[in-house]
């Protein structure tokens, strides 16, 4: 298997997923602006979507997929079938009960997400609605996640990719259709969280089914596999909730900074998770299953010449990236956002909080790179603890910078953070041998630098001033962008082509051999 065409389709399913998402937002910009009401739907959505990535695309499958693929490897289709079945149904009675507790406890969660809204008439009802109707969206996410976990395992990245795409569409269908049927209006987008969940799930089935792999509800839940998932999933758990911890701080501390802050912010996020999801998440993806058969057949050899490929692809596309939010922030902002009842004064307001993510966007994508490091050899402990101890550092820092920075002092936190979290997981990945940089770290490091630099030129001077984007029209300004954009990437990657980078140079392939006794388990 092609490692770089694999990213590459996974990449390309999460830019049709990112794209939806960019209209999807673009939408609600344009239908609801960024006042109390998308406040209330942003907050209700965020508590779901906090608990999704801890028991879902977190904890459970930081957990789930190296087992898997250990029995995958070792044990054979039927007791992979059988693991996949009782773990299953083991998820399925969990969330389903975390689901029911949601709703009724739906009141109080509003002063956990956002205390602040009490602040203003009707936006704590508005969000304690909200919340009962997305909650269940968490049930059918994680087994998405349990679907998705085998698919890759089995090499089948597409589908899980995609699934992204039919929440975002729920979503666009809602606001146009539903919207203008329900009161208020903005209640539409829960629907479309709700439905998007179901339809997600839906997709998976069939792929299972092609495998053999479509879980069977098993209570068997003493089996030894189950035990060992459940036993990983706890320090997991605890690494992601440290991440999402801050998440929620950051909500607080949004809210009592006034209205639409918390809109500000989520906007920002939108456009900063773009990057992310196409390079961390698609090469993470990619990468854990591979580790994990190298760790499995005791290989740190071809283990530590996977993580540098995945490094280097990483920072190939990331740092670029982070240049671009920076310079065409105002561009892209407009460009997506202003419409309808959004204003010039929330695209600088976005661009404040844009800027201060755009510091740490690198960060994040290499922690997607480097934790699957410890994931893969069932090490979750290290993770774990440099998770608490950066949101710790990142809240101080929050608490000290919201004060003269406003909501851009919130994000700028979390970059801080996110840069002392991917140092400290690369020291200890490189202290411990587990990870050994391959010869030519200098020199390519130079290489990117001065394309960099060229990229940097060329954006400035292109993006022109504020003023033309604010005052601009819809298709001026799509044009433009798209010209400032495909520029820039002309730039950057002649200049890389110049200097001696060819794609050749980043293909890795991926062969399957004769299985061998897997080592256990580090602490």
């Amino acid at each position: 298997m092609n490692l770089l065409r694999a990213a590459s389709t996974v990449s390309a399913m999460t830019l049709l997923s990112r794209i939806t998402g960019l209209a999807r937002e673009s939408l609600k910009a344009v239908l609801f602006g960024a006042g109390a009401q998308m406040d209330a739907f942003e907050a209700a959505f965020r508590l779901p979507n906090i608990l999704r990535r801890m028991f879902a695309e977190g904890a459970f499958s930081q957990a789930f997929v190296p087992i898997l693929a250990e029995y995958q490897r070792q044990r054979g289709a039927d007791a992979t079938r059988a693991l996949v079945g009782s773990v299953g149904t083991l998820l399925a009675v969990a969330l389903l009960a975390v689901s029911v507790l949601g709703i009724l406890a739906a009141p109080w969660l509003v002063y956990l997400l956002a205390a602040g809204f009490e602040k203003t008439p009707g936006k704590v009802e508005l969000t304690t609605q909200m919340i009962r109707i997305v909650f269940p969206y968490i049930l059918f996410v994680s087994l998405v996640s349990l679907a998705g976990g085998v698919l890759n395992v089995h090499r089948r990245f597409a589908v899980p990719a995609f699934t992204p795409v039919l929440l975002n569409l729920s979503i666009i269908g809602a606001a146009i259709f539903l919207a203008p049927h329900v009161n208020p209006p903005v209640l539409a987008l829960a629907w479309g969280v709700a439905l998007g969940g179901v339809l997600q799930l839906a997709l998976q089935l069939a792929p299972l089914a092609r495998l053999g792999m479509l879980p069977k509800p098993s209570f068997a839940w003493r089996d030894p596999g189950v035990r060992r998932v459940l036993l990983a999933m706890g320090p997991a758990a605890l690494g992601v909730s440290a991440a999402q911890i801050s998440v929620l701080i950051n909500t607080q501390l949004a809210a009592w900074l006034g209205d639409g802050r918390v809109s500000w912010i989520t906007y920002a996020d939108r456009l900063m998770e773009f990057p992310t999801a196409l390079l961390g998440v698609a090469i993470g993806t990619v990468i854990l299953p591979s580790l994990a058969k190298h760790h499995a057949d005791a290989d740190q050899r071809q283990y530590s010449a996977l993580l540098d490929w995945g490094l280097r692809i990483a920072l190939l596309f990331a740092l670029p990236s982070a240049i671009a939010l920076w310079l065409l922030a105002v561009p892209m902002i407009a460009t997506l956002y202003q419409y309808g009842r959004f204003t010039p004064h929330d695209v600088f307001q976005v661009r404040t909080a844009l800027i201060g993510y755009a510091v740490g966007l690198a960060a994040l994508v290499l922690i997607k790179i480097l934790a699957p490091g410890f994931f893969a050899r069932q090490n979750l402990k290290t993770p774990v603890k440099i998770s608490f101890f950066t949101v710790l550092v990142t809240q101080v820092l929050a608490l000290t910078l919201m004060w003269p920075l406003g909501h851009a002092g919130l994000t700028l936190a979390t970059s801080l953070g996110a840069c002392l979290n991917a140092g400290l997981l690369f020291a200890l990945l490189y202290r411990r041998r587990h990870y050994v940089p391959s010869a030519g770290w200098l020199g390519y490091a130079s290489r990117l630098v001065v394309a960099l630099g060229v990229l940097a030129a060329v954006l400035a001077v292109l993006a022109g001033p504020a003023s033309f984007w604010i005052e601009a029209g819809l298709w001026t300004r799509v044009a433009r962008l798209a010209g400032v954009l495909a520029a820039g990437a002309f730039a950057y990657f002649a200049t890389l082509w110049l200097l001696g980078f060819r794609l050749a140079d980043f293909a890795r392939r991926e062969a399957d051999r004769e299985a061998v006794p897997s080592p256990p388990p580090e602490d």
